[in-house]
């Protein structure tokens, strides 16, 4: 019998479940991003990391997944967590590698946008987490959003920068 919770947990016990995603950046500034085929929204590439993979082959995964590209990983940029639906997302600056741009079951569409661009198409939620991967040595970020909109932002913090 497979049981969903151990021993000591409660239906009340939070669960969660963890995903990554790529901020891949271009030399020229301009960042990778996908058009979901489930919502049609655009966000930076990744999904939920399996049991059996570490953090960084799973975020690998998914954008060669998504995108047909190889990246390498570059530095934690932000932690997320969608407070409806209980995910905690790591956002990691990733560089290109090789490959070639593809569509995918989870993608109708794989762009090189500019940080203008990522603000106009993508949700609050998720154009956060490119804005703050474009800074690099700069701080590890944690957010946390209703799925679309930041939850707690300071003033002026939200812009293209």
């Amino acid at each position: 019998m497979l049981l969903c919770m151990a021993d000591s947990e409660t239906p009340s016990t939070p669960l969660h479940s963890v995903s990554v995603a790529g901020a891949v950046v271009r030399e020229d500034g301009r960042v990778l991003a996908i058009r979901r085929a489930d919502n049609g929204a655009w966000e930076p590439p990744g999904g939920v990391l399996e049991l059996i993979e570490t953090v960084e082959d799973g975020l690998r995964r998914e954008i060669f997944e998504e995108t047909g590209l190889k990246v390498g990983v570059d530095q934690l940029t932000g932690v997320y967590k969608n407070m409806t639906r209980g995910i905690i997302s790591l956002v990691f600056r990733c560089h290109p590698e090789s490959g070639v741009e593809h569509l995918s079951d989870e993608s109708t569409a794989v762009a090189w946008l500019t940080p203008a661009e990522v603000t106009d198409r993508m949700s609050e939620a998720y154009a956060i987490r490119i804005l703050d991967a474009l800074h690099p040595g700069g701080p590890t970020h944690i957010r946390s959003h209703d799925g679309r909109r930041l939850t707690a932002i300071r003033a002026g913090e939200f812009d293209a920068r």
